[in-house]
């Protein structure tokens, strides 16, 4: 077995190049004894949100396995580990890219509306959205679609037999692991909603109900067992039989829509990744029903011809056109995105030059636009959580993924006698045209509800290359500031020439049109700049953004892995 190794750093002894400015980054708050947020190595590198899937990865690259292999051990895994946000009762996105084809795959397999749904099921009879319908209890979930497009993907590129990809993630649910605080925040914050759930209250509180010590093993024997199934039977030990008559009778008695149809029915969905360019490097994202993919490159190409490395980072000049990028990115969002199955995305249109060319015009202006200022161009004519994780092999194979249960705990509905936590994802379609979900996202015509529909998402998996060569892989949890997230760590990678540990952890803001706030997260920028900002017409709001970045870089021929010091994962190499 190869050796693995943990490097903890602050990037400055091991990073090759230097930032020429002082920025506020985040360091580990006491936990980074025991997690590792910097590592190299120059064979394989997996960056995650947990230790466990961390290791359940490597495991299975230990064990020959290839890097889909890692990437299914991996899915299984965190959805162990991170109940709060991510599960089998979910769903996600993949980019996948191969070295040897020089290809870039995309796999959908978002959660989609159940058959019954309409597009006014949200609204009282006189129209009025309600939120809490589309967030907690039975109409909240839409038909999972992780474990179906697991074994697709799987039965397509994986290596070993599909039983071995799950032993580390039915390994880790059954010995359980230690309660870690996001988690217990995550418990305390929706315990009123799963007290009233007795698998919920028997797996994650003690008998009094209340949500356990840091440090309290946590063990999900239910899960264990469903796993089981899985393993042996593959997509139809979830998608038919005990475990799918479990999912359906669940969400009925809580008045939800789900059926065994919708769930025999589910379908994985292989898309063309959206692509660009940027200082030379090609860039790679999820296209439609994500949306992140799209505004990523988007804010990049914006802010591509000011040359913001002669300000520097934080710095009021850059902060502000950054800000500005966001807003109008987030406007197009609301205006022209959703599922591409059900309404045509002008996606060429989005991401053209011209069109670019007269939004990066547009945002260079001495004041802060106000949201009913931010006005639609002319086009050319022709989700606070989820978990994502990041690994690379050493034939240069590249996996970028990110899943979601969206809210803490989903809907806060498990699955009788499974484990399994249902997600709460019809929550991201709109109510109605201009209502806002969870995230504050304003929803457009174009993703009201409708039977089978993809609802619209921010998960922002993207893979860099240069030359053909890979170059990045990164990817954030954190709803619609998912997209801010990933932009930025370009921008602080490939513009200021931050070495990765900087650029992840550099302080970050969002703007996303409305709310009309401009959001900057502790370590704040300096007063001197926040002063500026403000006469420049910003309304400033210091507020943590939730974005955990899992990142890795190519750098002189070894991979450079980092997992943002703000959570609570593990980057780990091997020798």
């Amino acid at each position: 077995m190869r050796s693995m190794i943990q490097i903890i750093s602050l990037g400055l002894l091991i990073s090759p190049v230097a930032c020429t400015h002082k920025v506020n980054i985040v360091s580990p708050e006491g936990n980074h004894k025991r997690i590792t947020h910097e590592a190299r190595s120059k064979k394989v590198m997996v960056a995650s949100q947990g230790g466990g899937t961390t290791r359940a990865a490597l495991s299975v690259l230990e064990n020959g396995g290839n890097i889909i292999d890692a990437f299914v051990a991996a899915s299984f895994a965190i959805s162990v580990e991170r109940p709060h946000s991510t599960g089998i009762g979910g769903g996600g996105f993949l980019l996948y890219f191969s070295q040897k084809e020089n290809k870039v795959y995309a796999f959908d397999f978002r959660e989609v509306a159940p058959l019954m749904a309409t597009k006014t099921m949200f609204l009282t009879k006189s129209g009025a959205p309600q939120p809490l319908l589309s967030q907690e209890g039975g109409l909240a979930v839409a038909t999972p679609g992780l474990v179906r497009g697991l074994f697709e993907i799987h039965q397509r590129f994986g290596k070993l037999p599909w039983k071995e990809t799950l032993g580390p993630a039915i390994k880790l649910a059954r010995e359980g692991f230690p309660l870690y605080p996001e988690l217990h925040e995550a418990l305390e914050d929706r315990k009123n909603l799963l007290l009233l759930d007795e698998e919920a209250k028997k797996t994650f509180y003690t008998p009094a109900g209340e949500a356990p010590y840091l440090g309290t093993m946590i063990y999900q024997e239910n899960l264990a067992k469903t796993l089981e199934v899985i393993a042996q039977e593959g997509a139809d030990g979830f998608y038919e039989g005990k475990i799918a008559r479990s999912v359906v009778e669940t969400v009925r008695k809580k008045n939800g829509l789900l059926s065994l149809k919708d769930l025999k029915t589910y379908k994985m969905v292989e898309r063309t990744p959206v692509e660009g360019s940027y200082k030379g490097l090609k860039i790679f994202s999820m296209p439609p029903p994500s949306s992140g993919g799209i505004h990523v490159i988007q804010i990049l190409k914006m802010l591509s011809p000011y040359e913001l490395k002669k300000w520097g980072p934080q710095t009021t000049q850059s902060v502000h056109l950054t800000a500005n990028a966001m807003q109008r990115a987030f406007l197009d969002r609301a205006l022209y995105l959703g599922d591409p199955d059900f309404h045509p995305v002008p996606q060429k249109e989005l991401l053209s030059e011209t069109y670019l060319s007269k939004l990066s015009k547009a945002i260079n202006h001495p004041k802060a636009l106000g949201a009913l200022d931010v006005k639609a161009e002319e086009l050319p004519y022709e989700s606070s959580d989820t978990t994502h994780f990041t690994i690379a092999d050493e034939e240069g194979n590249l996996v970028s993924s990110t899943q979601t249960i969206n809210g803490w705990f989903g809907s806060g509905v498990i699955a009788q006698g499974t484990g399994v936590i249902l997600n709460n994802e019809m929550d991201d379609f709109a109510q109605k045209k201009g209502a806002q979900n969870l995230f504050g996202a304003v929803g457009g015509e174009h993703n009201l509800v409708y039977p089978r529909k993809r609802p619209l998402s921010s998960m922002s998996p993207t893979i860099m290359t240069k030359e053909g060569e890979p170059f990045m892989a990164l990817g954030s949890p954190s709803g619609t500031r998912i997209i801010s997230c990933v932009a930025q760590t370009i921008l602080n990678t490939v513009e200021f020439e931050m070495p990765l540990y900087e650029a992840v952890a550099a302080t970050r803001i969002h703007h996303q049109w409305r709310p009309d706030v401009l959001k900057i997260e502790s370590p704040y920028l300096s007063p001197e700049v926040e002063k500026e900002l403000k006469e420049k017409g910003h309304n400033i709001s210091h507020e943590q953004l939730g974005c955990s970045i899992q990142a890795i870089k190519k750098v002189k021929g070894h991979w450079h892995g980092v997992s943002d010091p703000r959570g609570e994962g593990l980057s780990l190499g091997e020798l």
